[in-house]
């Protein structure tokens, strides 16, 4: 029944992912007062799949002098660590209701950048290593503070059970007194997702395409999944941490797809960040931030023990 169930979520992670795009390409056209896919299907409904079937078939080249089985392994890696992270999430049948499930996504999430790292580096390319140096700098960055944030959430349930987040928010959301905190860490998610405005490991404008530069056909598809995935997996998080939780409410799941529109909204909307106002806002205003939220809710929780 597990297998089945895990089996049964990978896949349908992968069709969504596939919509996802065909949704981000709609919304950024009528962003930009166009179409977007139209052709392919019914309003461009099989658009998707032409896409996935165009990647997977395109010839493969080698590149010379790159360091292969790094190079070949890291998307395959990537895609994994989404697949592992779905599988922690509760599920209305709750067969993989784990106690440690929040801890097992923190650990999962800090592995996202050695991917990123190693597909740069094995590339042979100095777009992909900058790319990739870039990624590890703003990643490990901005892992700090998030986690921090999440810890915050963690202290109020006092659980590593993510459906404990359902259960603690039956009468009261936690974003509404835990607001600013719940902003700071939509931002913070969009740079652990590489999302516009801090898309700096794939700046086009300086780098071609990052650290995924010398990626082509299957290869890139995966990382192009990953990515994806990763976006759709933070947002339904987010959702059970501050909207509620409730799994078995229609309105987390619309809660859930205004998430998802708000990312690429964003996309469509910010100009990219500069590096070092990356790294400022990081560093010197959301670890502060972050730790002084921790402390304060520490003591809430300790004075009202007592």
């Amino acid at each position: 029944m597990m297998l089945l169930i895990m089996l049964d979520s990978i896949i349908m992670v992968l069709v969504s992912v596939a919509f996802l795009t065909l949704l981000e390409r709609k919304i950024l056209s009528y962003i930009q007062l166009r179409k977007g896919p139209n052709k392919v299907g019914f309003i461009g409904l099989l658009q998707p799949f032409s896409d996935a079937i165009k990647l997977f078939t395109k010839e493969n080249f080698l590149i010379f002098k790159s360091n292969y089985y790094m190079y070949m392994l890291s998307p395959l890696v990537s895609m994994m660590l989404m697949m592992l992270l779905w599988i922690n999430m509760p599920y209305l049948s709750e067969v993989m209701n784990n106690s440690y499930s929040f801890l097992m996504v923190m650990c999962l999430l800090s592995m996202g950048v050695y991917p990123l790292m190693v597909s740069g580096w094995s590339s042979n390319s100095i777009y992909s290593m900058i790319g990739s140096m870039r990624s590890i700098a703003q990643t490990i960055s901005y892992e700090v503070s998030m986690i921090l944030l999440m810890l915050s959430f963690i202290f109020l349930i006092e659980s590593y059970n993510l459906i404990e987040f359902m259960k603690f928010q039956k009468y009261l959301y936690f974003f509404i007194f835990l607001f600013p905190l719940m902003l700071i860490l939509f931002i913070s998610l969009l740079a652990e997702l590489n999302r516009t405005p801090f898309d700096l490991a794939e700046g086009e404008s300086e780098l071609v395409s990052g650290f995924n530069t010398e990626y082509m056909s299957g290869l890139f598809a995966m990382i192009f999944i990953s990515e994806y995935g990763m976006i759709m997996f933070m947002m339904y998080l987010f959702n059970l941490m501050s909207m509620g939780g409730n799994i078995y409410s229609i309105l987390f799941y619309l809660m859930y797809m205004y998430l998802l529109f708000l990312v690429i909204w964003v996309r469509g909307t910010y100009p990219r960040m500069r590096y070092d106002s990356l790294m400022n806002l990081t560093w010197m205003s959301y670890l502060p931030i972050s730790l002084n939220y921790l402390i304060i809710l520490i003591n809430i929780k300790w004075i009202l023990l007592m």
